[in-house]
């Protein structure tokens, strides 16, 4: 029996302008996130999501190990959409290496649900087609990408899961990203890691993003040990940058209760004046907070998008992909 994803896209429609309103455009669909990955059993005690206050978002919210990391996920995820030279050099480089046929290069977002954690994730259900296949390096034949994810994404939280998938892309459920073509159609499975020194190997993971690091080789070279290709890659600012100050001015504000933090904490003028607005207003619900900062945000930022038509799961087995929220920057002309 099909389930219904329901999709929440926040796009990027124009450059960023002043900072405040900047950081107060995103910090508004971060709010919105962080709300519905509260577990609904939790949320029942006071009600329903329309009333919780921003107050209590700090008892009910369970930070993840993994924000910060999913932000470099985003920041990586980001420079390819804009196709920024630099990183789209490295990351052709790599799928080169990969033997990824095709020339219009493209990311898939794929992030699965940690432990509370506001659910992040851009949908391949557009982009991907029944032919899609990922390539993992063996002489075996690629098998299709598009009906595994629900499985992989089943088995990051049981591992008796695993079993069920072939042993070519067993550990698939470690991706971060899947990097291939349109036009090639074919795919790799890539780990995303802020620190270099927690790379794994799995079978399925082909490509290992990192940042490139003061002093050490930045040539994208394979790891023989991990068989994994090695993508050094420059952490890109601009609207990224924005979404990143945006989180940790929210972890922040976490962090000191739902208050103003102390300014050692935030220590930037913008960044306690965003903080500021968000304290103000810790008495009123946060989807009350989240519309009364529309109209200090920079107008037409960002625009939300709702899923037209509902999405129905990909693949067999249980729905782990049951809610979506997906910032997306703004394509260079």
């Amino acid at each position: 029996m099909s389930q219904i994803i329901n999709i929440r896209s926040e796009i990027q429609e124009n450059p960023v302008a002043g900072e405040v309103a900047a950081l107060v455009s995103v910090v508004r669909p971060i709010l919105y996130g962080l709300l519905y990955s509260l577990k609904a059993d939790v949320v029942k005690e006071l009600g329903s999501y329309e009333d919780v206050k921003l107050k209590m978002l700090p008892r009910l919210y369970k930070q993840g190990d993994g924000d910060c990391g999913i932000c470099y996920e985003y920041a990586v995820h980001d420079a390819m959409q804009r196709q920024e030279p630099s990183v789209m050099e490295r990351v052709e480089d790599a799928l080169k290496k990969c033997k990824v046929p095709g020339q219009d290069l493209e990311s898939l977002l794929f992030g699965i649900e940690k432990k509370g954690a506001s659910q992040l994730i851009a949908t391949a259900e557009n982009v991907l087609t029944d032919d899609s296949r990922l390539l993992t390096g063996k002489r075996s034949h690629p098998p299709k990408l598009k009906g595994y994810l629900n499985r992989v994404a089943a088995a990051f939280r049981r591992p008796s899961t695993r079993l069920s998938l072939p042993t070519s892309i067993n550990g698939l459920w470690k991706a971060d990203l899947f990097l291939g073509s349109t036009d090639g159609d074919r795919w790799v499975g890539t780990t995303v890691k802020i620190n270099s020194s927690q790379l794994e190997a799995a079978n399925g993971l082909r490509v290992g993003i990192v940042p490139a690091q003061q002093g050490k080789t930045d040539r994208v070279r394979k790891d023989d040990r991990k068989n994994l290709i090695i993508c050094p890659i420059p952490h890109d600012g601009a609207f990224m940058e924005t979404f990143f100050c945006g989180w940790g001015i929210v972890q922040q504000f976490l962090t000191a209760e739902a208050q103003l933090p102390k300014e050692v904490a935030l220590p930037l003028a913008s960044h306690r004046q965003v903080a500021r607005e968000l304290a103000t207003r810790r008495e009123f619900p946060v989807v009350d907070v989240i519309e009364a900062l529309a109209p200090i945000g920079q107008p037409g930022l960002l625009r939300t998008q709702e899923n037209a038509k509902p999405m129905s799961a990909i693949g067999q087995g249980e729905l782990i992909l049951d809610g979506i929220v997906s910032p997306i920057p703004r394509k260079n002309n």
